[in-house]
């Protein structure tokens, strides 16, 4: 019986599948835009900058008790400090500095160097409670000259976290407070001028160097201090206070003020540190069992209160 032969295989054919459509390309900032909100980044450098400023006020408030540390001229103290913290911050910062002459840089550089002069020359002259309380009426300054200086206007909001700030100074120091001291309390005056112009130029050189003007503030600062470091030398405790006093209640907190004006407003930096005179008497509470007295009490929670509502909002 015969086969009938097997039929012929037919031909493979490759069936393409269907083109798929490409979604359409994104462009690149708005896929950026997507994946990182506008708002996120900024939210985000923004508390970092409020946490260096509680920072630097956390730091600056040390400085009762360091000077106190330290048997030695005040003003010596001032220069030596101030010299201290232009080596830190020549060894830190040496690849960023830069000393082109300009307004910002000299007004920076002056300004800062009256802030730490003067504070320690008004503490000698009058008491300590008053030179704090006049050396804060530098957001005053600020609030006033920011619009014109830097574009930046105060809200009426600043202006009622200020008076509440101001009042809480006042219930704060109520003890210690006096009249006398005439000249220490004019000193402390301009001290508070100075502190605010330096907020002010600090903030103006947002995009350049403002630590340029501290170094250089700094060395102003000390070569008014240099006639004063030879009447006299501190033992070796002395110098261990200011090492401490150098680095880390002037050096570092004005590193850290200078950068954190980089990403918050003038009147942000200014009103913020103004927790630094409630901590004082809390590291004295601490470490020497001294009590803050009702009124104190009362003054720096307010004060605290309004710190911590305008760092946040």
């Amino acid at each position: 019986m015969n086969e009938s032969p097997p039929a012929p295989a037919s031909p493979i054919v490759a069936v393409e599948p269907p083109p798929i459509a490409a979604p359409p390309l994104i462009p690149e900032p708005e896929l950026v835009a997507a994946v990182l909100p506008a708002t996120a980044a900024p939210t985000v450098v923004h508390h970092r900058a409020v946490l260096m400023l509680l920072a630097a006020a956390i730091l600056w408030s040390s400085g009762g008790l360091l000077i106190k540390w330290i048997e030695w001229n005040p003003v010596a103290i001032a220069g030596m400090r101030s010299l201290i913290g232009a080596a830190l911050i020549g060894v830190a910062f040496r690849r960023e500095l830069r000393f082109a002459p300009s307004f910002e840089l000299i007004g920076g550089a002056l300004a800062y160097a009256g802030t730490v002069v003067l504070f320690v020359i008004a503490n000698k002259m009058t008491t300590a409670a008053n030179t704090v309380l006049l050396q804060y009426t530098a957001p005053v300054y600020v609030i006033l000259f920011s619009p014109w200086f830097l574009g930046e206007r105060a809200s009426r909001r600043d202006w009622l976290i200020l008076l509440v700030m101001m009042g809480g100074m006042v219930l704060f120091f109520l003890d210690k407070l006096t009249l006398t001291g005439y000249w220490g309390n004019i000193i402390a005056l301009v001290d508070g001028f100075c502190f605010g112009w330096m907020t002010l130029f600090m903030r103006r050189q947002k995009d350049g160097s403002a630590l340029s003007s501290l170094l250089l503030g700094n060395l102003l600062a000390g070569a008014v201090g240099l006639p004063f470091m030879f009447q006299s030398m501190p033992d070796l405790s002395g110098w261990i206070g200011l090492s401490l006093l150098g680095v880390l209640q002037l050096g570092l907190p004005y590193i850290l003020f200078a950068l954190a004006l980089r990403h918050v407003r003038a009147v942000e930096g200014i009103l913020i540190p103004m927790i630094e005179p409630v901590l004082n008497p809390v590291w004295v509470f601490l470490l020497l069992g001294e009590t803050p007295g009702v009124w104190a009490l009362v003054g720096g929670t307010i004060i605290l209160g309004a710190v911590m509502f305008r760092a946040w909002r």
